[in-house]
């Protein structure tokens, strides 16, 4: 381990220049690290990565479901709740039997308990993968929402039906009923447990006398905690990371102050921005170790890409059609109960059904196959699934990252309404924000607002917020003035911590924190 320790750091320093690069030429970080790391797989001398297949979801799993819990949006979730919950279960289910029978009819010696296992763990669209992409094109705010909420979900459907798959393999049978009663034990109890423990840490935050640094280190605690305690009862650990972090998620403003939120956001962004990369260069890596295998299985190179080639192609072409049937599907129901949209359009189900890219759960999953039975023997095609898991995921990254943009910019998806322009609703919003502010002060301060010069600033700046025709976005022009205003404020603040010691650093970097606030807040209007 400690020798290859100039190695992985080296990778990370890799992993940060991949994506600036795909930040320069607009392309997907994810396609790029894929590709980096299936060039470094073949330089010689590069050190094997191996990580524990039983440890594969511990490190990764719960802290990126997380972190992605927090970046959703309840609000959206619900509303758009019927289509998410389609693609994330009903979908799933779906793809992991016809990837199931197409295994087993074409693949030779592969039972349906092992197609349903390759079904499981090639079945869930990546949502990083996806939201990468579409951060270069400007896509409704009801794509992305759909498209990341349904990612969030069928990871945890997804897995189940790996786990169940797991068990027909491993004992060579299947009990339907204990199957559906451990199925509902599962979503059940692995909610009730990521909410249970979620309230437990919300309470400690609000509770405990904690610092900024005590918050961070304790959200970092609460998904591995709720995956732990959900698997250990046999539940699903991905559910409890899921519903946990939403429960926290919607809550975050009862116990978090407003430091720990900025600090922890930071903070998070960082760590999932690491682990996604290694993810992804993982996958690149892994192909020696994998093609080495198949060798060993009897399985020629040209036999596994024809299998991995004819798989991916019914996936991409599968969620295709679904897609469209769920376009069909929403326009029947819409006769007989409110949906959220009557009227889709033909180009929605295009974008979503292309948006198929897989990723870090697949792999996660493939990984996570032991080497051997409980009997010793060995796993029977491991190898094999890996390499289709592998093809997959390139497959798709490439071909589907590289041409997503291409075809959300083709196509012109239109703009259906769901939310108001974003600066009107800021303005909106700031009109609002002033006078419910000035309300207050005018009806429960007004002693104060009299004598006070700090309060009838404040009243100034709101009462200009709310003059028709005014608005508070500052003119490019001086955008630029006052940016220039900051660089100098911060260079005086510079060398004036360097001239001397009588004023504190603590200060000059509290002054700062402000300015560099302050920069981000003309830079988002």
């Amino acid at each position: 381990m400690l020798e290859h320790f100039p190695f992985y750091l080296a990778m990370i320093v890799l992993i940060i220049l991949v994506i600036m690069l795909s930040n320069r030429i607009k392309v997907a970080y994810p396609v790029l690290l894929v590709i980096a790391g299936l060039l470094i797989s073949f330089v010689p001398g590069i050190p094997v990565l191996k990580i524990d297949p039983e440890l594969i979801f511990i490190i990764f799993l719960p802290p990126l479901l997380y972190e992605s819990a927090w970046a959703n949006s309840w609000k959206e979730l619900w509303y758009w709740r019927r289509i998410i919950g389609s693609f994330a279960f009903i979908v799933v289910f779906l793809t992991a039997t016809s990837v199931a029978l197409v295994a087993n009819s074409y693949i030779p010696g592969f039972s349906l308990a092992l197609g349903f296992l390759l079904g499981g763990i090639i079945s869930p669209p990546d949502a990083v993968s996806a939201s990468a992409i579409m951060k270069f094109v400007k896509v409704p705010e009801r794509m992305s929402s759909i498209i990341e909420g349904e990612s969030l979900l069928n990871d945890a459907s997804s897995l189940i039906i790996f786990r169940f798959a797991m068990i027909a393999v491993a004992t060579g049978q299947f009990v339907w009923h204990q199957a559906a009663l451990h199925f509902v034990w599962m979503v059940i109890g692995g909610v009730a447990i990521g909410l249970v423990i979620g309230f437990i840490f919300l309470k400690a935050h609000q509770l405990l006398p904690t610092d900024v640094d005590m918050d961070i280190i304790l959200t970092f605690v609460t998904p591995y905690a709720m995956y732990i305690a959900a698997e250990e009862t046999h539940a699903s650990g991905v559910l409890a990371v899921v519903s946990g972090g939403l429960f926290l998620s919607y809550h975050r403003h009862r116990f978090l102050g407003s430091s720990s939120r900025l600090r922890g956001e930071n903070v998070w962004q960082s760590l999932v921005f690491l682990l996604n990369g290694l993810v992804f260069m993982l996958i690149g890596l892994d192909l020696p170790e994998i093609v080495s295998g198949l060798k060993e299985e009897g399985v020629s190179f040209d036999q596994a890409t024809g299998y991995g080639l004819l798989v991916t192609a019914f996936l991409i072409f599968g969620r295709l059609l679904v897609g469209y049937g769920a376009l069909m599907t929403t326009r029947i129901m819409s006769h007989f109960i409110e949906v959220a949209d009557e009227h889709p359009g033909l180009k929605a189900p295009l974008i979503i059904g292309w948006a198929g890219m897989r990723g870090v759960v697949s792999l996660a999953a493939a990984l996570s196959i032991p080497v051997a039975l409980a009997d010793g023997t060995p796993f029977p095609h491991r190898n094999l699934i890996l390499f289709i898991t592998f093809v997959v995921i390139l497959v798709t990254l490439v071909l589907q990252g590289l041409t997503l943009p291409y075809m959300i910019k083709k196509i012109q998806l239109p703009d259906y309404g769901d939310h108001l322009p974003e600066n009107e609703a800021e303005n909106l919003i700031r009109e609002e924000l002033a006078r419910e502010s000035l309300d207050h002060l005018t009806g429960n301060h007004k002693e104060e607002l009299k004598v006070s010069f700090h309060l009838q600033k404040l009243v100034k700046q709101w009462e200009i917020q709310l003059k028709p025709g005014e608005t508070p976005v500052l003119p490019e022009h001086i955008k630029s003035i006052y940016k220039n205003v900051l660089e100098k404020q911060r260079a005086l603040l510079l060398k004036k911590n360097r001239s001397g010691r009588k004023i504190e650093e603590a200060v000059i970097r509290k002054f700062l924190h402000q300015i560099d606030l302050e920069e981000e807040r003309i830079k988002a209007e």
